[in-house]
């Protein structure tokens, strides 16, 4: 299970004011209409969550970086969980022309307002049951949605997660290393159920048999 960075040069290029966050609006009522995942998350005010999630080409660098680490050519098939509005699977479909691409996600309305040219390749579903045959994907990716799960259903997202993948399965994280980071994570974080140490989330993934490889978002 190596541990591989392709996401921290877009998380680090934001600026955060985690005090502001904190007291700007009651944590608990923004988090409250954060985990419904509608309107308000996507693109709502800024302290419900993403404050307007618009395609903006970002993801193309790290779909570049992460299909030249697996060697994705036409033909090749991608299950995003939790890809939201699919950013990231549709420029898969620009670096790899030819690449098939399918994704799943909780939110209704990520669904529906998800780039429109894979729009088509896209269901509203729960990681904990992935409705594909095993060993479907030449790559299963999931970034920055299985800490939002409780304990009992990141045992059974991971598991899925190996059971459709074929081999490379890719899975991002928010987590700490630190006080610092911990509190920052607390600040920031809407809809975070899962509080774990790096060394914590490998032994959830050792633990579901997990084969594929991970990395980090840290809150530094």
């Amino acid at each position: 299970m190596p541990e591989i960075d392709f996401l921290s040069v877009l998380h680090k290029s934001t600026k955060r004011d985690y005090l502001a966050r904190v007291n700007e609006f009651p944590k608990a009522e923004a988090a409250k209409v954060a985990k419904k995942f509608d309107a308000e998350y996507w693109d709502g005010d800024r302290k419900f969550g993403y404050g307007g999630f618009k395609y903006d080409g970002r993801y193309r660098q790290v779909a570049e970086a992460m299909a030249r680490h697996y060697g994705l050519k036409p033909g090749d098939s991608i299950l995003d969980v939790g890809c939201g509005k699919a950013f990231l699977l549709y420029e898969f479909t620009q670096v790899v022309p030819g690449v098939k691409v399918q994704g799943i996600d909780i939110s209704q309305y990520g669904i529906e307002n998800a780039k429109p040219e894979v729009r088509p390749f896209l269901q509203v579903g729960n990681a904990t049951e992935l409705p594909f045959p095993d060993h479907s994907f030449d790559l299963v990716i999931s970034i920055t949605t299985f800490h939002n799960l409780y304990c009992y259903e990141l045992d059974k997202a991971v598991r899925e997660v190996e059971r459709v993948g074929k081999k490379n399965k890719y899975i991002v994280v928010e987590s700490y290393r630190n006080e610092e980071e911990k509190a920052n994570l607390l600040y920031w974080q809407l809809t975070c159920e899962m509080f774990c140490t790096p060394r914590e989330w490998e032994w959830w993934y050792e633990r579901c048999g997990y084969t594929g490889d991970y990395s980090f978002i840290y809150f530094e």
